[in-house]
């Protein structure tokens, strides 16, 4: 037994309790067992007064010992020295992983987001050892989220970047070669639209990160929504040679907000036209089947790697195609947005090639 151990007042307060309660029984039972060896004894005025008087006594008979306290005292002190080192061992047993989870929670606190409990707690199924888990799952998960708000830190530092670069450099040209006015100002225009436009994705983003969105319990007619969609995507379609199919049911309800709504299935639709192959097709699919809403937007591009598919719904994640007039936010927010809506949006490459992204919303009842 490891006496030197660190010892808490937890450690204690199990431990006292514990061996109290031994004592308090080892006391008993020793009392119990002293108290009836002492009334099986044959007594003298028993064989005294027995049939036959007198002459009827054993001629020699012994006599009675006096009480003595030592008796009771033997499984009293065995009992006590066994209920101590058990005490001991059940009190160490409970305390030492709570002891193990405030240490992992302290490391937690001063940044050290790697840190695990793992079989510190403990092996076999019971509910320390279920606590650490949880523990680790999350530390886990938080470590996840901190180095995700890092690289959006760092990604939106490198694309305000650029366009604050160059707005800088038209503005120095501007000084420099003032006949060129219009052409500087119209570049100042379009960098400070790019600008407007990231930081109004990431203010969406924030938001539906910190579910401060309103309106999600309107009755919206979800056709009406791939109708819209599909109308303004064509003509970006059509600068490609390439046609929109749709097949929906109709009506399509959903309860949610609309706005959000329309603005998850665009981009959705606008990642499809934009990495599509010249001159192809891309399909919209949207049916009610077992109480869900399913939409799924297939398109004939590249496709995606197959570790990359989870990836590609972060922030700032874009294709190895990728054009300077996206920034990588909009299927980041198409998730957001399916997820506050209590849904899910999953993404898979084609048999035949190209990308099929799919939304399950609970439809309307």
């Amino acid at each position: 037994m490891m006496m030197m151990m660190k010892t808490s007042r937890l450690f204690w307060k199990f431990f006292i309790i514990l061996w109290l309660a031994q004592f308090a029984t080892a006391l008993g039972v020793g009392v119990l067992i002293w108290t009836h060896r002492h009334e099986d004894r044959p007594r003298l005025h028993e064989f005294r007064e027995a049939p036959g008087g007198p002459e009827a006594s054993p001629p020699h008979q012994p006599p009675v010992p006096p009480r003595s306290i030592l008796p009771p005292l033997m499984p009293v002190a065995v009992g006590s020295v066994v209920s101590l080192l058990f005490a001991w061992w059940l009190a160490g047993y409970f305390a030492r992983p709570i002891r193990t989870l405030h240490e992992a929670f302290e490391a937690e606190a001063n940044g050290k987001l790697d840190t695990r409990i793992g079989t510190r707690m403990g092996s076999g199924q019971n509910e320390l050892v279920a606590l650490g888990q949880d523990f680790d799952r999350m530390a886990e998960r938080l470590q996840q989220l901190v180095e995700s708000q890092r690289r959006l830190l760092h990604d939106v530092s490198h694309e305000l970047r650029s366009p604050l670069a160059r707005l800088q450099a038209a503005a120095d040209l501007l000084q420099q070669q003032p006949e060129r006015a219009q052409e500087f100002i119209e570049r100042i225009q379009r960098d400070t639209g790019r600008i407007d436009t990231l930081v109004g994705e990431l203010l969406t983003l924030a938001r539906l990160d910190a579910g401060t969105t309103d309106g999600l319990d309107e009755s919206v007619d979800f056709g009406e929504i791939v109708a819209d969609v599909i109308d303004d995507a064509s003509l970006e379609a059509a600068a490609k040679a390439c046609s929109i199919t749709t097949d929906a049911d109709d009506p399509l309800f959903v309860r949610g907000n609309r706005e959000l709504l329309h603005r998850a299935l665009e981009n959705v639709v606008r990642n499809a036209v934009q990495y599509t192959a010249h001159s192809s097709n891309i399909d919209v699919f949207a049916h009610t089947l077992g109480g869900r809403l399913v939409v799924a937007v297939g398109d004939r591009g590249p496709g995606v790697p197959e570790g990359d598919l989870e990836a590609m719904f972060e922030p700032f994640c874009r294709g190895s195609a990728h054009t300077p007039s996206g920034y990588g936010l909009g299927l980041a927010i198409a998730r957001r947005v399916i997820l506050t809506h209590h849904g899910r949006i999953t993404a898979a490459n084609r048999p035949d090639g190209g990308l099929l992204v799919t939304i399950d919303l609970p439809a309307a009842k």
